[in-house]
């Protein structure tokens, strides 16, 4: 994966001459990367933003901000580490001046769908008036595959505070997609969507699927908030990080977003890809 991700920034840094220029940032992430490669192949001059790429770009680091948003026309607006942590309205705020002082014409946001902190952040980046669109995004099925619970799969086990609630997964290759669309296509200036995958799932099921499709077993483990906590703590976060990202996830999977939506056939004109397509091509060799 890390190789992936260094290609695209290569890939994505190319100025073909062609297209408009568009910063993407947390472009080492799992949607930034999927953006910029879109964005580089659709011909559009692509500024690839993050801690360590070429196009310098610390969300922690405001004095970054306004030299990579120099000359852009388009930004797609990826908070790290979420829109719901302490601090994020107050930064995308900020961003939104120093995106509207660089004459950006349109931004796109990455939200998280039924975050009544997001909400806030949101609000805070539209204070500035550069024209937004705002993208309300379900759980991603590449949280599986890409990152700390990747590494909980490679022992078998999947330990997440979500009981038996189910989750309308998303490909992160769908959300990309409509990423994309919003930033480059008219009419989406001022729309707020609600991303889904097809169906619900339960983390069990999901383990199932994994289960199935790779023929090697895999347990969901549910365990109560507090002790997701402790785990975070002993894996190194700090308390206050700890306890908001344990207090985002038991809130996100209280089952309030226990429903599908038409997000994505809304702006592609087509269905999402079901789950089972995304575990297939991770796992069990599909294309």
């Amino acid at each position: 994966m890390t190789q992936n991700i260094q290609h695209t920034e290569r890939h994505a840094q190319r100025d073909n001459g062609t297209g408009t220029t568009v910063l993407v940032t947390a472009a080492t992430g799992k949607t930034g990367h999927r953006v910029a490669e879109r964005l580089s192949a659709a011909g559009h001059t692509v500024r690839a933003g993050s801690r360590s790429g070429g196009t310098l770009f610390d969300w922690t680091d405001p004095a970054t901000w306004a030299p990579a948003l120099k000359g852009a026309e388009l930004a797609y607006v990826n908070y790290f580490p979420d829109l719901a942590a302490p601090g994020a309205s107050e930064a995308l705020r900020a961003f939104g001046r120093a995106a509207a002082e660089a004459g950006v014409r349109r931004l796109v946001l990455l939200s998280g769908r039924g975050e009544p902190e997001a909400v806030a952040s949101e609000e805070a980046l539209r204070e500035a008036g550069v024209p937004l669109t705002v993208v309300r995004a379900a759980f991603f099925a590449q949280n599986f595959s890409e990152g700390p619970m990747a590494e909980g799969l490679e022992r078998g086990e999947i330990v997440f505070p979500a009981g038996d609630t189910a989750e309308p997964f998303i490909d992160a290759e769908d959300l990309a997609d409509v990423l994309v669309a919003a930033l480059t296509e008219d009419g989406h200036t001022g729309r707020t969507y609600e991303v889904t995958g097809p169906r619900l799932l339960t983390f069990a099921e999901v383990a199932a699927e994994i289960s199935r499709v790779s023929g090697r077993e895999t347990a969901y483990i549910a365990v109560p908030g507090e002790a997701y906590r402790a785990a975070l703590r002993q894996a190194g976060y700090p308390d206050e990080d700890a306890a908001w990202v344990t207090e985002l996830f038991v809130t996100l999977l209280d089952g309030h977003n226990a429903s599908t939506t038409d997000g994505v056939r809304e702006v592609l004109g087509r269905e999402p890809r079901d789950f089972t397509e995304f575990a297939d091509r991770e796992w069990g060799g599909g294309n």
